[in-house]
């Protein structure tokens, strides 16, 4: 990306979108009900009886980044033979990159500092499969909680802002899904369509490792995501009850699965507009069930931390031990 456009993005564009963001996520909190003493009660909430809960989500982290290292090794291993260990390392590499870049578009480059030079191109298209395989149980969960949230959501709102907007990105996601779902277990075909075009013979000779992929793998890949996606739910869980928002397990699926649909298709400028969009959508979320605002907003900024701003600084001390830097010193 030309640099004048990434500062444009990441310094201009970003911050005015978040700014904008916390300024209706602050006129919403201010409609709230006694929204003072909410806030006092998340504060409270991190050192009262329910901490314990807190510390299980922070845990999880493990958890989380351990099934994502397991995919990664499972589908980069048709290039290079790689320990789990190390694998875990290049997730969390990734996810330092992937904080500081629009669309999280470092993730690819951080993993295959790992694998030899020759072996880095042919990675990345084995790496976006991973993400194919996240991003497909992402929207086909959010098209379950989508109908969820228009059958059991609040009457009211539903009947305002949230039930139009909901059903254009259910029609959206149903055609995205069908056709996402095509290309994952059509990728070898794709391969092979793909080296008709003339034009792209030398690009072919990197994705053609995407034939060695067959069901069984594509299937495993699909089973470690939906764990994966059970760790992200079983978090907002526990952080929910934290912070006193009083919904059900079922209404914390529904309502965190359109939550993570809507921040899989919404562009993502830059690490602080990313957080004002999770603050933002889990208010329009989650009150269709729970009007604390205050401990919506502090979930969604626990889930951010937790699950992003930890591993990141995690990452980013493992990536000084990574060969290709300690070469350039």
């Amino acid at each position: 990306m030309n640099k004048n456009i990434k500062i444009l993005l990441n310094y201009v564009i970003g911050p005015l979108v978040f700014c904008v963001l916390c300024w209706s996520i602050y006129t919403q909190l201010l409609r709230q009900q006694n929204w003072q003493v909410s806030l006092q009660h998340a504060w409270q909430a991190i050192t009262g009886p329910d901490a314990w809960k807190l510390l299980l989500a922070v845990i999880l982290i493990f958890a989380n980044y351990g099934l994502e290292a397991r995919k990664w090794q499972i589908v980069v291993k048709q290039v290079q033979q790689t320990s789990f260990a190390q694998a875990y390392k290049a997730v969390l590499t990734g996810t330092t990159l992937a904080f500081f870049t629009p669309n999280r578009i470092g993730e690819y480059m951080g993993r295959v500092l790992y694998l030899g030079e020759g072996k880095r191109i042919q990675a990345i298209s084995l790496t976006i499969v991973c993400s194919m395989g996240q991003l497909l149980v992402t929207w086909i969960a959010g098209i379950g909680g989508l109908l969820y949230l228009m059958t059991y959501g609040n009457t009211q709102l539903l009947h305002t802002f949230a039930g139009p907007w909901m059903k254009m990105v259910l029609y959206f996601t149903l055609g995205a899904a069908t056709v996402l779902t095509l290309f994952y277990f059509r990728l070898a075909g794709l391969v092979r369509w793909v080296e008709k075009i003339s034009w792209l013979q030398k690009p072919v000779a990197y994705i053609r490792v995407l034939e060695s992929l067959n069901a069984t793998i594509l299937i495993r890949i699909l089973s470690l995501s939906v764990l994966r996606y059970s760790v992200f739910l079983g978090q907002y869980y526990l952080l929910f009850n934290v912070f006193d928002v009083h919904i059900t397990a079922a209404q914390v699926a529904g309502a965190v699965s359109v939550i993570f649909l809507i921040l899989s298709i919404v562009p993502s400028l830059a690490v602080i507009t990313d957080l004002g969009v999770r603050w933002k959508v889990g208010i329009e979320v989650v009150q269709l069930f729970d009007s604390n605002i205050s401990g919506i907003l502090a979930t969604s900024l626990g889930i951010w931390i937790i699950n992003l701003v930890v591993p990141a600084l995690i990452g980013s001390l493992l990536i000084l031990g990574i060969k290709v830097f300690n070469n350039r010193k």
